[in-house]
């Protein structure tokens, strides 16, 4: 028997990872090649080659004792010490190891920060669309979950709704730049309007709200596109960063929390969110990776790559009148569906082996995903089936 607090888990599996389990079905029968998944955010460029040469000779070299042992709960000093470093080269900031706690990838950074700051009962706001597990984490902690309407012009957030949602009762917001599902990138402008209600919002009620920056695709940037780093604009900001897109590792499971010193209460938060790390069941994040990350910490992986996949499929779809905001960052398209019901849309994809994401799996239904992290082959051979689809919406 399981628990009333795990039902709704189950009954709501997430449409992605079934979605990817139905891609192997078809994969099994049709074969790999004729198969079209663009279901699962799975990088598909190899790691730089520095974190195999990192690997080997961390391995080979160091103390194993120290390799596979236990650490601090924010994990290994040195490792904190050179991505704070890498940070404030990058963007300005001055952060030092103890702003930073390692963590099991960006899932469990979002745990512990918002273990760490949310009291049962009080809300969490975010923008439709979202990655919808946002909404269990927050649950995790009795935590309520707000969500802001799509502005599907632009995918930027609607800030008039944002500013009117936000109550006494609002402890968090969380944002994700570049995006996921959409690939935007949210503007200067749009950062400095979010602060600013935030700023106002903290005055009016006399409570703490914090914004937590979700990135684990800031360095998946294109046509030059900037990302503005979020503590520069507002004090109580909170990020949490992951690895598997940006070196290309997602089942290592690593990435960090950043915790400035100008957020309200920062030494009382890091000494909590270390403890969060450890009580989650993580403990701190795996040793090995850890001290590859800081041998590593400004490789970059292949990003010209997926701008080859996201120009190739854009202008593909495009052109069969399929309708997209262009992604100016992340590898994913998110297209409007010809019919309301995107869910019928993403079953017709699959009579011609295309594999599709329901909108309303991100709260955004009339929409679906695509995650263009494929090989570039998968794209050039999926465009005569979306025009075969295409093709049948038009009659």
């Amino acid at each position: 028997m399981i628990s009333e607090k795990m039902k709704p888990y189950v009954r709501n599996n997430s449409a992605i990872r079934m979605m990817f389990e139905e891609g192997n079905r078809l994969k099994a029968i049709h074969g790999a090649e004729n198969v079209f998944d663009f279901s699962l955010g799975n990088p598909s460029v190899p790691a730089p080659e520095c974190v195999k040469e990192a690997i080997l000779d961390i391995v080979n070299h160091e103390d194993p004792l120290v390799v596979h042992g236990y650490m601090s709960n924010a994990g290994f000093e040195d490792v904190r010490a050179a991505i704070a470093s890498s940070l404030n080269r990058r963007f300005g900031t001055a952060f030092s190891a103890k702003n930073l706690i390692m963590t099991v990838g960006a899932a469990s950074g979002l745990n512990i920060i918002l273990k760490t700051i949310v009291n049962p009962g009080e809300e969490v706001i975010v923008f439709a669309p979202y990655f919808l597990e946002y909404g269990s984490y927050v649950r995790n902690y009795d935590g309520i979950l707000v969500e802001i309407t799509p502005n599907t012009e632009t995918f930027q957030p609607n800030l008039r709704e944002f500013e009117e949602k936000i109550s006494p009762k609002t402890r968090a917001v969380i944002v994700n730049t570049p995006h996921n599902p959409t690939g935007v990138i949210y503007s200067e402008e749009t950062i400095k309007e979010i602060a600013a209600i935030l700023q106002k919002k903290q005055k009016e009620y006399g409570s703490v709200i914090y914004l937590i920056s979700d990135e684990p695709y800031r360095e998946l940037a294109y046509d030059g596109a900037e990302v503005p780093y979020l503590t520069k604009y507002y004090p109580n900001t909170v990020v949490g960063y992951s690895y598997s897109k940006s070196l290309s590792l997602p089942g290592e499971r690593i990435g960090y929390v950043v915790i400035p010193d100008e957020a309200d209460g920062s030494k009382e938060m890091i000494e909590a969110a270390t403890i969060a790390n450890r009580i989650s069941g993580a403990v701190n994040a795996p040793s090995l990776i850890q001290r590859v990350i800081a041998r590593c910490v400004d490789a970059a992986c292949d990003v010209e790559a997926y701008d080859k996949n996201r120009q190739a499929l854009y202008n593909g779809l495009t052109e069969l009148g399929f309708e997209c905001v262009k992604p100016q960052g992340a590898f994913y398209l998110f297209v409007k569906s010809p019919v309301p019901d995107e869910k019928a849309f993403c079953e017709a994809g699959k009579k011609y082996n295309i594999l599709m994401v329901p909108g309303s799996s991100f709260a955004c239904p009339g929409y679906v995903r695509l995650a263009y992290c494929v090989s570039y082959d998968t794209i050039i051979h999926s465009l005569p089936q979306f025009a075969k689809l295409a093709e049948e919406y038009r009659g």
